[in-house]
């Protein structure tokens, strides 16, 4: 099958995959097409949100959707790397054994991932890099697709670690989910206060994400859309000739190269289920935002004064 003809039979399964998601998710329109867009890149997510805004009714709803295993791990204070990969024991043979953790599947839903220690979080690490794991020095893979959904309430601050940059780097996404409109409370609670169950029938399987992700790495692009990302990402770092006043006074660090390499697979894909076979700047812009806005840190000063990331990244947009 050609790759025009690959393109635009994504783009029907991609509009039936969010109907599928519609009849449980009310709303958070924003928060779905950047999660599906990390699927279909390869990429992780960060859902960003007070309690009740239905993040793991979210990750467990597209599971459902694209036909994949879900794990959910509730990280706590007390939690150990080997609750998360799986550790080794004697079996009856007086031979080591080792016992799979929730890691080996294709979607970890790590619900409050800044509720534990950084030896644990830092667990998770060679699993979104590597799609491997390593426990007492013996390798494992890990089964494809893999994806890692993390959420953080950005609230509750007692009794949390939060992620290092090294981590937050391996997100592709930071999305934060709103509060629903009136509207759509409405329905939430029409929906939820019933006895009415909707079913989510499966429209993709692996086989068809892993071949899905492979066709958005094909997409062509042109030299002055990768420029104009590139650029981007340049004018976040506040020591670069390119940094705008605003960067110079607001930020302490900017974004690395990884930040460029996902704004052009993430425009690439925002290209795709748009029905266009190429991406153009509309696309980069499109995505700057939840691909940027974890990795720039801002400054005591835009603290001080309430200037927030979004601000600073669409100043340079």
């Amino acid at each position: 099958m050609s790759d025009v003809k690959a393109v635009d039979e994504l783009v029907v399964k991609y509009n039936s995959l969010k109907s599928e998601i519609g009849k449980v998710i009310i709303g958070q329109e924003q928060a779905v097409n950047f999660t599906l867009l990390s699927i279909f890149c390869g990429g992780h997510s960060l859902l960003i949100g007070v309690p009740g805004l239905a993040k793991t009714l979210l990750v467990n709803t597209l599971s459902n959707a694209l036909g994949l295993h879900f794990k959910r791990i509730q990280f706590t204070p007390d939690l150990m790397p080997s609750d998360i990969l799986g550790s080794e024991i004697l079996d009856e043979k007086r031979q080591f054994k080792f016992i799979k953790g929730p890691i080996f599947s294709n979607i970890i839903l790590a619900d409050e991932i800044n509720r534990t220690p950084p030896k644990t979080q830092a667990a998770l690490l060679e699993a979104m890099q590597e799609r491997s794991v390593t426990v007492s020095g013996n390798y494992y893979k890990l089964d494809l697709p893999f994806f890692v959904l993390a959420t953080q309430n950005p609230i509750e601050q007692e009794g949390t670690y939060p992620l290092p940059e090294a981590q937050l780097d391996r997100f592709m996404f930071s999305i934060n989910l709103e509060y629903p409109s009136f509207k759509e409370e409405v329905q939430v609670v029409k929906n939820t206060t019933s006895n009415i169950q909707n079913t989510v029938n499966s429209i993709f399987s692996g086989e068809e994400i892993i071949q899905t992700q492979q066709l958005i790495r094909k997409i062509p692009v042109t030299d002055n859309v990768i420029e104009y990302a590139v650029s981007l990402v340049g004018k976040t770092r506040p020591k670069s000739n390119e940094a705008t006043e605003m960067v110079k006074n607001y930020l302490d660090w900017g974004a690395g190269p990884r930040a460029s390499q996902n704004l052009i697979l993430a425009a690439k894909a925002h290209a795709v289920v748009n029905g266009k076979y190429s991406p153009d700047i509309e696309d980069v812009k499109a995505v700057a935002v939840p691909i940027l806005s974890h990795r720039i840190v801002k400054n005591y000063k835009a603290e001080a004064e309430g200037i927030s990331i979004e601000q600073i990244i669409n100043s340079l947009l």
